[in-house]
């Protein structure tokens, strides 16, 4: 579903990781362009 994809990754640092997020995106076949962790308050 997500081959030839793009994705841009925005993480929580009260949730979860942008890091992780894109570890688990390794398992698709799209393309990871931007990772990031952000705090939301």
């Amino acid at each position: 579903m997500l081959k030839d994809k793009k994705a841009a990754i925005l993480g929580d640092r009260d949730g979860i990781p942008g890091p992780a997020i894109e570890q688990a995106m390794e398992t698709t076949e799209a393309e990871v362009v931007f990772t990031t962790t952000e705090c939301f308050v």
